[in-house]
């Protein structure tokens, strides 16, 4: 029996390249090898925080090779324990004997594939001379997103908004020896209307990425909406957008940047232009004009944590 590898934060942390991990992603969803079923979304009730916490179940199979299940909790107000939102665990196994091949941290798993995924789209939605992005939230989402979008595109200046300033001022020093200017802002209004990308990963139930602040050109990258009654973007900036989602199987059921405009027919299902597998496959094209605006809305899906733990599994046997 093999030793079972496990993979901690540290680990991830140190050992990931952006460019390497979106091209690992990027085979598995041009491929049709993965077989993914629907993940298992179960809220359950918090009363001490007066909040609803999610428990998902998101397994994930090639078979003859690996089989994977990543378990997470979500508890949205952990801020005020001073705690992350995100905590589980990734657990990898060997697919033909059925022995476990490695347990990994799922959180940092997690953050690493969710922002290589975004940069994934955006190397198909954005326009290649983008050099300007906007970060609204500051979790831990948020140092990931901006990397990632700057391995794809030549990123020159950033700017991160959040509900606490000091969080912000935070993410700026973690990243102040990067290849871009970098600054905290107090309001998403003063640079909205400026920046070539918006990256979106909050928990927020209203819109923040509102379209009349938008510009001809723009891409918006939506990762936080992973629940019917939260919103990152508001119907006039779906409306305004060619839209594009990382599967049709979880943005359409599951995020309300998505089901709300369906519902209230600002968006039909038919107008969601393609996703990851069209893209990456080539069976539909991403931006087809530098005047165009692009939604892209992630909801996670765990073809990409098999990704990513067919990456961070080999970069721990080599070393």
């Amino acid at each position: 029996m093999n030793k079972i590898k496990q993979i901690s934060t540290e680990f991830i942390e140190e050992n990931t390249n952006f460019l390497e991990l979106i091209s690992e992603i990027k085979h598995c969803f041009s491929s049709d090898e993965v077989i993914v079923p629907m993940r298992h979304h179960h809220d359950f009730p918090n009363p001490k925080v007066q909040a609803d916490s999610t428990l998902f179940l998101m397994p994930a199979w090639v078979p003859n090779k690996n089989v994977g299940v990543k378990v997470i909790t979500v508890n949205p107000e952990n801020g005020q324990f001073d705690l992350p939102s995100i905590h589980g665990v990734y657990i990898y196994f060997d697919a033909l004997k059925g022995f476990i091949k490695g347990i990994i941290e799922a959180k940092s798993l997690t953050v690493k594939r969710t922002a290589a995924a975004s940069a994934l789209a955006s190397s198909y939605l954005s326009r290649k001379d983008a050099s300007s992005l906007l970060m609204i939230g500051t979790g831990a989402l948020s140092t990931n997103l901006i990397k990632a979008h700057a391995a794809v595109r030549p990123i020159k200046e950033v700017f991160v908004w959040g509900r606490n300033f000091k969080k912000a001022i935070t993410i700026c020093d973690a990243l102040k020896n990067e290849n871009f200017k970098i600054m905290a802002i107090k309001t998403i209004e003063e640079k909205i209307g400026e920046v070539d990308i918006i990256s979106c990963a909050t928990l927020s139930k209203t819109p923040l990425v509102l379209g009349k602040y938008l510009k001809i050109g723009q891409h918006i990258d939506l990762v936080g909406s992973y629940k019917t009654d939260m919103r990152e973007a508001d119907d006039e900036t779906i409306s305004k957008a060619s839209v594009y989602v990382d599967t049709f199987q979880g943005a359409l059921k599951e995020s309300g940047d998505i089901v709300t405009p369906l519902k209230n027919k600002t968006l039909k299902q038919e107008d969601i232009k393609a996703d990851l597998f069209q893209l990456c496959s080539s069976e539909k094209t991403g931006r087809i004009n530098k005047e165009e605006i692009t939604v892209f809305k992630s909801v996670g899906h765990a073809l990409e944590d098999l990704a990513a733990a067919n990456y961070y599994y080999n970069k721990c046997l080599n070393e």
